[in-house]
């Protein structure tokens, strides 16, 4: 008898030991020894949140360059904060004026909503309208931002008050540009006379100091559309003067001007979008521009200030007290080089997501296989996980959500740093870890 307990003790030491040191094994052999990652650093973190017990621990208290996976952290602030809808602006009206607040909303004239309610209130009327920036603080370019960017749609500007996605559209249709918005009083005005051979492609440059656009009628590009980000009045230091213009042009008046903060105090919220739908599109295609506007909403909204920094540092020492470690967080995209977080810190902050708004909503938030930035990964039985995807020049970062074949629930945290292999051939490595945790667990 003494004997037969001995060997059901060993047993189930074996047993609890075996996932364990099966993930341990897979994960060295996947992803860690992977031939395209051995020159690079990586962390992997792996948590059972029913268990509330962490089932794998790579180099997850360490530091990494997380890319686009801050869009997590950014994501549960704009949950928490920025209530059911998006406030578009605030108004006070009286007979004659009507007062905008801006709110620095982005979703305002932006080609991915195709209804605009603040532009439909405003378009309405007759009234003279008056564009009051809130009170600042921040740059239109993050921290450690490649400032060789600047033209490249990925990297708008950040505004406080954005109109189409603070990009301008270029597009050759018959040998004719079409430019959206207009560029009515920016020095680049004379494009709209610009002709083109039909055969030819062209390429837009923009100054990096103002709004100045050239364009390129160029014979060995097929390239006939284009985006490019204009500069907002943020730069300037003006109050909403480009952004009045703008307006007016869109609504074909002359009766929108920039005014500074005065003492009027806003009555009312004037709503756009879910605040759903704008973090999806934020979560799918991994967009910038939203995640910096989405953090300067939510200062605006906490502390009553747009100011990157302070409510960084507000959520550090609130929401994000008790991470693991304390991350370095400069900017609300994960463009800047300068973010520091760990593997533990998503997993900490994906399991306060899942904990305080269910995974009903994550689903309908995150990407999932084929979806988004996931698309072409994750094909097969897609809707088993739920993650955000992070890519800079030497940097891949998945961080999310798994559910195993026997409906268990994982969270998991996978940061590479300083590869020199393609990005795919990273991705390809940790799709397939993560699949055989989905098969195995």
């Amino acid at each position: 008898m003494k004997q037969y307990s001995i060997l059901l003790i060993l047993a189930a030491i074996v047993c609890s030991c075996g996932p364990a040191r099966w993930v341990d094994r897979s994960a060295k052999e996947m992803v860690i020894h992977n031939k395209a990652l051995t020159t690079a650093h990586t962390g992997i973190s792996v948590y059972s949140p029913e268990e509330k017990k962490y089932l794998y621990h790579y180099q997850d208290e360490k530091y990494f360059v997380p890319a686009s996976n801050v869009k997590i952290a950014t994501c549960y602030a704009a949950m928490k904060y920025l209530g059911d809808s998006l406030t578009g602006a605030f108004i006070n009206e009286n007979d004659s004026v009507i007062h905008v607040y801006a709110n620095g909303d982005p979703t305002f004239l932006s080609t991915t909503f195709s209804k605009h309610p603040l532009y439909n209130y405003l378009k309405q009327d007759h009234k003279k309208i008056y564009l009051h920036p809130p009170v600042v603080a921040f740059k239109t370019y993050g921290k450690g931002w490649s400032w060789d960017d600047y033209a490249d749609p990925f990297m708008p500007s950040r505004s406080v008050f954005p109109m189409y996605d603070n990009l301008v559209r270029f597009e050759q249709n018959n040998g004719k540009l079409k430019i959206t918005p207009s560029l009515v009083n920016f020095k680049g005005e004379s494009l709209h006379n610009a002709t083109f051979h039909k055969t030819k492609g062209f390429i837009i440059k923009r100054s990096f100091t103002d709004n100045e656009f050239s364009i390129i009628d160029d014979a060995d590009s097929t390239k006939t559309y284009s985006e490019v980000p204009y500069q907002s009045s943020a730069w300037f230091g003006s109050a909403l003067g480009l952004e009045a213009r703008l307006l007016n042009d869109t609504l074909k008046s002359d009766r929108v001007f920039p005014n500074y903060v005065d003492s009027l105090r806003p009555k009312r919220r004037l709503h756009s979008q879910p605040t759903d739908s704008l973090l999806k599109p934020m979560m799918h295609r991994s967009d910038n521009f939203f995640a910096e506007q989405s953090l300067l909403m939510e200062s605006n909204e906490v502390l009553g200030v747009m100011n990157d920094e302070r409510i960084i540092d507000t959520l550090l020492k609130t929401d994000f007290k008790d991470l693991p470690q304390k991350p370095r967080w400069v900017d609300g995209s994960g463009l800047s080089r300068y973010n520091l977080f760990t593997p533990q810190d998503f997993v900490f902050i994906l399991d306060k997501i899942q904990r305080e708004f269910g995974m009903e909503r994550v689903k309908e938030i995150f990407p999932t296989g084929n979806e988004g930035s996931l698309k072409n990964y994750f094909t097969s039985d897609s809707s088993f996980v739920y993650a955000k995807t992070g890519t800079l020049s030497g940097i891949v970062a998945l961080s999310g959500y798994v559910y195993t074949r026997k409906n268990k629930l994982l969270i998991f945290s996978i940061l590479v740093n300083n590869h020199q292999a393609s990005s795919t051939e990273v991705r390809r490595a940790v799709e397939r870890f993560i699949l055989l945790l989905r098969k195995k667990l």
